[in-house]
C-alpha cells in the first residue's frame, strides 16, 4: 500500500515522502497515528496545499523537543532491582519502567520514546536512547543497582558491582597454585582434610 509520510519515520522516510509499505503497518499504526495518509490523488493534492503549515508545525515541534534535549541529556536515572551476586536480576528492567523514572526526574516522556532492544537483565550503568521527536533523540544513563549505596558505587566508578559486599569482587583462575592445593606428604590424597 502507498501512503504519504506526514513526518519522518526512522527507516521508512522523510515528511512528504511516498513510500510502499504492508498494508497492516499502515492500517494499524501509521493512519490511526496520523503519520501518514493514503496515497491518492486527493490526499497528494491535500497534502501539497498543507506542506508548508505541516513543516512549520513540525519545526516548531521540533525545536520544542531540541530544548527539551539539552535539558535531559547527560541524565541518570536510577533503579533499584533485587539481582543476584553475580549481578543477574531477579526481573528485568523494560521502557515503562525508565519512562516512570525520567518522569519522576520532571521531564514527561512515554515508553514508546524509549528506544530499547531488550530489557535490562544485569545491574550497571545502561545508555538508553529516548525519542523526543522524529529528528531528535537523547541519551539517558539508567543506573541499575541492588540498594542505594550500590548505585553511588557505580556512578562513582562507572563499573557494576557484583559479588557479596563482604568480600572484593577479583577474579581469580578456577584452580589455585598447585603448591597450596597439594596434600600433605603423610596422608593420601584421597584422604587430604578440606582447608578453608
Amino acid at each position: 500500500m502507498e501512503v504519504i509520510l506526514l513526518e519522518r519515520i526512522e527507516k521508512l522516510g522523510q515528511m512528504g515522502d511516498v513510500v510502499n509499505v504492508k498494508p497492516g503497518y499502515a492500517r494499524n499504526y501509521l493512519l490511526p497515528q496520523k503519520k501518514a495518509m493514503r496515497a491518492t490523488e486527493e490526499n497528494r493534492a491535500h497534502f501539497e496545499g498543507q506542506r508548508a503549515q505541516l513543516e512549520a508545525v513540525n519545526l516548531e515541534r521540533r525545536t520544542e523537543a531540541e530544548a527539551v534535549a539539552a535539558k535531559l541529556d547527560g541524565l541518570t536515572v536510577m533503579m533499584i532491582r533485587q539481582a543476584g551476586d553475580a549481578g543477574q536480576l531477579y526481573g528485568s528492567v523494560n521502557a515503562r519502567d525508565i519512562s516512570a523514572a525520567v518522569s519522576e526526574a520532571g521531564f514527561t516522556i512515554t515508553r514508546q520514546q524509549v528506544k530499547l532492544l531488550h530489557p535490562i537483565k544485569a545491574v550497571g550503568i545502561h545508555t538508553v536512547r529516548v525519542n523526543l521527536h522524529p529528528e531528535v533523540s537523547v541519551a539517558v544513563r539508567t543506573n541499575v543497582a541492588r540498594s542505594t549505596e550500590e548505585a553511588q558505587i557505580q556512578a562513582e566508578t562507572g563499573a557494576a558491582v557484583v559479588g557479596r559486599d563482604d568480600e572484593p569482587q577479583v577474579e581469580t583462575e578456577a584452580f589455585g597454585p598447585v603448591e597450596e592445593a597439594a596434600a600433605p606428604e603423610s596422608e593420601p590424597a584421597g584422604d587430604a582434610p578440606e582447608t578453608t
